[in-house]
């Protein structure tokens, strides 16, 4: 049993690189599924030759609809936007100081920051491959700027493992590499290789490996003034009679691959649509909405709660009230086509008479729920503290990540950390909390990794999808069996409906899902309205 740990098996080996690389297959299949895919956008879309008089309503103004409604006004279509907010944008939305929201159940959720800082609630980054995205964000002035995913300063957390010290990103990424490249030139040297490379070849694997992984003359991996080049110091370099560096020490194989970091290592942020380099909005993600909202501000009317959908052979009625006087004066809007980008969990309950092949589509997507949490702090004590500039932190426990922020580094006074954000179970958990419950949570998990959490902490603020009135939830979430039933039908028109955003796109719960829909959807209803004339 001591000789299999010591030198595993050429099987052992394989099968153990096998397990890392399933890991990451799991992750990857997010974008089979349409999570994070690349763009299909290939140039700007010119409509023209609208039917004279031809009049669309769009209900919503989220991206999708947006889109919509900037592309087939500039073909000569009258366009109507109906928005339930007072804004438009729909979930590419931040929350700034002096901004509050009412969430079901009643709470008051507020945002006390200081000027200048932020909390995206919605999206929060953008993928180099999302090409209509920047599109837009070059045509309407959004200025952008790096977002910065991946940092090998911020931490890998484990509650059980390394005495529930946070370890380096970096640090846990260069000692599994060189434990790999020991096992791997063990393996090579006791001829479990021999039948699929000649010598010379060996001789060259065993080089590589031992200055890819940092070994030593017999092969181990092991502390030393060379490894100090790739996972740093425990006392580090300085000057005059300062203390001579010392090389920091790695961490044993067995607690990295019992702790279940390397899933974190080689998970969601390794996927094609997390690689550098990503971008946000300058001044939060909201700057996008606000650039589409401007662009079409002569078109949306605000504050419209929709009611009903009718529709017949020669177009659309919608009925509509004040959402801030739901009990007041029905309003109603008459055109020959309409456009829905109001989210499927809010239009399942609205009274609209489609086809029932399209109800069951609508019916069939459930949406993802999702947790948010911003602290803002007194000071940047993640870049004057810890060196942390940018990146995300992973955790097991509740709070999942911490996020630095990309922007505005070096700064003194006031700073925002995304203080806890995830999906699934424990979401729902955070769902059942006070907004101020939220807050207290995030900060007594967040100070396991960031002790300065009680003393630097300032105000904070959050957003639990499932409780957020108009959207009721995060984003559609698609199976390929549910894809395959309905995904046809949930964006087909439907005699004089067609609907749009992200749910109808292979790109959930990502901006450019909903601008690839928006266009897609005006585009095919166009070419309908023209047909008929």
């Amino acid at each position: 049993m001591k000789d299999m740990l010591q030198s595993p098996t050429r099987r052992q080996l394989l099968s153990m690189i096998g397990k890392t690389a399933g890991a990451t297959a799991m992750y990857q299949a997010m974008t089979t599924l349409g999570f994070a895919s690349e763009s299909t956008f290939k140039e700007s879309m010119d409509l023209e030759g609208a039917p004279p008089g031809a009049s669309i309503v769009i209900l919503g103004a989220g991206l999708g609809g947006l889109t919509a409604a900037y592309e087939l006004r500039k073909a000569g279509y009258d366009v109507k936007v109906l928005e339930y907010q007072n804004r438009g944008g729909g979930r590419c939305w931040s929350l700034n100081g002096g901004e509050k929201y009412t969430e079901l159940g009643g709470e008051e959720v507020t945002c006390d920051f200081e000027e200048g800082n932020y909390l995206n609630g919605g999206p929060w980054r953008l993928p180099s491959h999302h090409y209509a995205v920047f599109h837009y964000c070059k045509k309407f002035g959004v200025e952008l700027q790096p977002f910065i995913q991946t940092n090998d300063r911020a931490y890998l957390h484990r509650t059980d493992h390394f005495n529930g010290v946070p370890q380096r990103l970096g640090d846990v990424k260069n000692d599994i590499r060189g434990h790999v490249s020991e096992l791997l030139s063990k393996s090579v040297n006791v001829g479990g290789l021999d039948r699929s490379v000649n010598s010379e070849d060996k001789e060259k694997l065993l080089e590589g490996l031992r200055g890819w992984g940092v070994l030593d003359k017999d092969f181990r991996y092991r502390a030393s003034n060379a490894t100090t080049k790739h996972r740093g110091f425990s006392v580090f370099p300085g000057g005059g009679l300062m203390p001579n560096a010392q090389p920091s020490k790695p961490l044993p194989i067995s607690e990295i691959l019992s702790s279940g970091m390397w899933a974190d290592i080689y998970g969601e942020h390794t996927t094609y649509g997390h690689q550098p380099t990503m971008f946000q909005p300058v001044g939060g993600m909201e700057k996008i909405g606000e650039a589409f909202t401007r662009e079409c501000a002569d078109m949306i009317e605000f504050n419209a709660k929709v009611t009903k959908i009718h529709q017949d052979d020669s177009g659309v009625t919608v009925n509509y009230v004040d959402s801030n006087n739901p009990e007041g004066p029905m309003k109603t809007v008459r055109a020959d086509w309409c456009i829905c980008n109001i989210p499927l969990t809010v239009l399942t309950q609205i009274d609209i008479n489609v086809s029932k092949p399209m109800k069951q589509a609508m019916a069939a997507v459930p949406y993802d729920t999702s947790y948010k949490v911003g602290l803002e702090f007194k000071r940047r004590f993640w870049e004057e503290d810890e060196w942390i500039y940018g990146g995300v932190t992973y955790t097991d426990m509740p709070i999942r990540q911490i996020s630095y922020p990309s922007g505005n580094m070096f700064k003194d006074g006031t700073g925002v950390l995304l203080g806890a954000y995830g999906f699934g179970a424990t979401s729902y958990k955070f769902n059942t909390l006070t907004p101020q419950e939220r807050i207290n949570v995030a900060l007594a998990y967040g100070k396991y990794i960031h002790p300065q959490y009680p003393k630097e902490f300032r105000s904070g603020t959050s957003v639990v999808w499932h409780r957020i009135p108009w959207t009721l939830g995060c984003y559609g979430i698609w199976s390929d069996s549910s894809r395959d039933q309905h995904y046809d039908t949930l964006c087909s028109i439907d005699n004089r409906i067609v609907l749009t955003g992200e749910h109808c796109s292979h790109i959930p719960a990502w901006l450019e899902g909903a601008i690839l829909s928006g266009l897609d959807t005006a585009n095919r209803l166009h070419k309908k309205a023209k047909m008929l004339g």
